[in-house]
């Protein structure tokens, strides 16, 4: 089963992967990944698309660098991960590249759904967590050290969290998270839906 975490940056997205991989382990072997990284060829991509240096990047090549590191990740890991009947959580996937080249960056969103369509060779997660705050308690919990993408400033911000709303609401596999409550009670949340969906696979 595929399970993937979302939403902006700041919402703590990592705390909670590193929880519910603990839940999952009692149940079977689990392999955690981060989109774009997880490969040789994702982690260098990963350092261009994030890196704050000069070298020029358009949006549509930005999209484009994404979906590459994606499709890599889903056929040298993914793809196998989940033939070993493994779970998988993934720190992001096809939702922030539609959000964040797309509703934010001004690109078609449905252009990049074609795109990342064949990226992903039609795998689909089982569930999306979208952990959502406002943008300014975003902001702030990110601090002085950005990276390139989170180096854009609040308008470019608050179009990434409608984005992930608007995308939230068209899909029947997505459950958007307060991430203003706290670590545990996020964390009870998110399991109490993953546990129901195991039980009913």
């Amino acid at each position: 089963m595929l399970f993937v975490f979302d939403g902006i940056d700041g919402g703590g997205k990592s705390t909670q992967i590193n929880r519910l991989k603990a839940f999952l382990q009692l149940h079977q072997t689990t392999v955690v990944c981060k989109d774009p990284g997880s490969t040789r060829l994702g982690e260098a991509l990963r350092t261009i698309l994030l890196s704050k240096g000069d070298t020029p990047i358009d949006m549509r090549s930005e999209m484009m660098l994404f979906s590459t590191a994606r499709t890599q990740l889903v056929q040298e890991i993914v793809k196998p991960a989940l033939a070993k009947g493994y779970f998988i959580v993934l720190d992001r996937f096809v939702m922030s590249t539609v959000v964040y080249q797309g509703h934010a960056g001004k690109l078609p969103p449905e252009d990049i759904r074609v795109v990342n369509q064949f990226a992903i060779d039609g795998l689909t997660p089982d569930h999306t967590f979208v952990l959502d705050l406002p943008v300014d308690v975003a902001i702030d919990r990110l601090g002085d050290t950005l990276d390139r993408m989170e180096s854009r400033g609040v308008e470019y911000f608050s179009a990434v969290r409608a984005g992930f709303l608007t995308e939230a609401r068209k899909s029947d596999d997505c459950t958007v998270i307060d991430a203003t409550q706290t670590v545990d009670q996020i964390a009870a949340q998110i399991e109490s839906i993953v546990k129901n969906i195991i039980t009913n696979a």
